[in-house]
């Protein structure tokens, strides 16, 4: 399978490298990877040219776009610029970030699995941080769910699911659009892929209401936004972070923002919600 690498980076100099050498460390070499270097100040352009000298398969193109670090359409619009610089002659998609180390069989797993299922839409590993020297899993979301950190999609998952929405909520968007679609969703815990800084470090202010923002624009409802704006303000350690996400939420309705998915995919998405909230209760 010919796997693509879009690595969107914005002043990553002093992760990008690692990054990209773990990927030219890998059991089984990806066709291509495009490094997009999204308006930085600092030396990511200098690191990705380095690479590109030495591979022939790995590529820069560069991104003009605000200064600042926010999740999101930045990002997403980033991942763009380094795909459309791409041909369509791929079997899997990927957007890594560029502040990842991979083991040396991450994609050569991510092959097998991929061929052992043929309705696997969407695949992963696990993001883990380092703590006291020690590397724990970044433990924020499901275990079921892949990080925006690490997406690699299925070429036709990819295109049944839209591509990628440029909005807060990309991430988890993409997996209900999957599922709607009749794509199955792996997490490999054998595939620990050291993550160099938390998400979300250097997210500015404006960043923080986002979250909300994107389950309205997921068409939660207001029930199933409160238990998830619950849930990850807990696993965050922090009462402002509920608060934050119920504002988003409020101020995306009050403003009748454009929803993410159509009316039926919203019912689809509110179901299998309710049906992984009751799971757990039961």
């Amino acid at each position: 399978m010919e796997f693509y690498i879009v690595i969107p980076a914005h002043n990553e100099e002093a992760t990008l490298g690692l990054t990209l050498e773990s990927l030219t460390k890998q059991t089984l070499t990806p066709k291509k990877v495009v490094v997009v270097d999204d308006n930085s100040s600092d030396k990511t352009s200098l690191v990705a040219q380095n690479y590109c000298e030495r591979y022939n398969w790995i590529t820069q193109v560069h991104n003009t776009s605000s200064d600042e670090h926010m999740p999101g359409s930045k990002i997403i619009n980033a991942f763009y610029r380094g795909y459309n610089s791409l041909d369509n002659n791929y079997d899997v998609i990927c957007k890594f970030d560029a502040d990842l180390i991979f083991p040396s069989n991450y994609l050569e797993r991510l092959v097998h699995h991929f061929k052992s299922n043929d309705k696997l839409g969407m695949a992963s590993g696990f993001c883990y941080l380092r703590k006291n020297n020690t590397w724990n899993i970044e433990d924020l979301t499901r275990k079921d769910h892949i990080r925006g950190a690490l997406k690699a999609y299925r070429k036709q998952c990819f295109i049944d699911i839209g591509k990628l929405k440029p909005s807060m909520g990309w991430d988890t968007v993409d997996e209900l659009l999957a599922q709607y679609h009749g794509w199955e969703i792996l997490t490999d815990d054998t595939l620990k892929v050291k993550h160099l800084k938390p998400t979300g470090k250097s997210y500015n202010k404006a960043a923080k209401y986002l979250q909300g923002e994107a389950m309205y624009k997921m068409r939660y409802g207001f029930w199933i936004t409160l238990i998830s704006a619950a849930k990850l303000a807990y696993k965050k350690g922090s009462f402002t972070y509920f608060k934050d996400y119920l504002k988003g939420y409020f101020t995306a309705n009050n403003q009748g923002l454009e929803p993410l998915v159509s009316k039926e995919e919203g019912k689809f998405i509110r179901q299998l919600r309710w049906k992984g909230i009751l799971e757990k209760i039961a």
